[in-house]
Formats: structure tokens, sequence, C-alpha cells
């Protein structure tokens, strides 16, 4: 079992003798993910897996929120908010914009690109040297701008 997990039943553990419901109900849905995941893989998890449910459930909060906001539902956006936030905590620290583009710069180097048609080759291996440190739109639209 990897250790991110392990942290999280841990801080799950914490937040009920706490009663901190939020964190609690976060937690729950999150190692319930984690746990489905498990199953899908048919392995234990890596630290690698579980920052990928991670994110995946972060940016279901992210359009949550859009789409919250957007039907004029404030208060549920900002529990969103809340469970994204300490949905976060479990993530790596994201990559300034000036390492992004490094990355990308040397992927772009390394691949010899030169136009949007070899996008898909240059997003494919700056996907997999940002590891998890980079949102996908973030890597796309650096990758677009140094291509076009």
């Amino acid at each position: 079992m990897s250790d991110l997990y392990q942290k999280i039943e841990q801080e799950l553990v914490l937040a009920m003798k706490e009663k901190n419901e939020l964190k609690k109900s976060t937690l729950r849905m999150l190692i319930a993910a984690l746990k489905n995941k498990k199953i899908e893989l048919q392995k234990d998890l890596t630290d690698d897996d579980v920052v990928s449910v991670t994110q995946k459930l972060v940016k279901q909060r992210k359009d949550s929120i859009e789409s919250y906001r957007q039907g004029g539902r404030e208060e549920l956006a900002q529990k969103e908010e809340e469970e994204m936030a300490l949905l976060k905590q479990y993530l790596p620290e994201e990559m300034s914009k000036e390492e992004l583009e490094k990355i990308v710069d040397e992927v772009i180097s390394e691949t010899g690109a030169s136009s949007m048609a070899d996008m898909g080759k240059v997003m494919g291996e700056a996907i997999k040297k940002v590891s998890g440190r980079a949102d996908g739109n973030m890597v796309k639209n650096c990758v677009q701008e140094r291509l076009s």
C-alpha cells in the first residue's frame, strides 16, 4: 500500500476524532475512489496512482464549481471549493509557468517538433515529464503557444 494512501486513511481517522464533517466526507469520497481504482487495476496502488485519482477528483470539483456558479448556486460552489482545497493537500506542488515552459521547450527540441501537426507527440512527452505537477490544460496551452 502506498505511503500517500496510508496518510489519507490516517487523516480520515483524525477528522473523525475532530468531528470535522467536511474533511471526513471528502476523505471518505477519496478513499472510495481509490478503492475503486485498486479494484480496476487489480493491484496495490502506487503514490502515482493515488495522485492521478486525486487529480481527477480535483478536476471534477473545478467543473462542478463552474456549473454551480452558472446556475446561481453559490453555496454549492463554495462547498466544492472547500473540498477541492482539501484534496489539493494530497497533490504534489504545482510547477511554475517558467518550469513548464522549460520542459515543453526541451520536449520540442527532443522530438524535433516544428508545427501544430506535432502537438500530439509533444503533449504525450510533456505530460509524462510533468508527472502530475501541472494541469493538462496548462500543458496544452503552453505547447500551443510554443508551436505556433
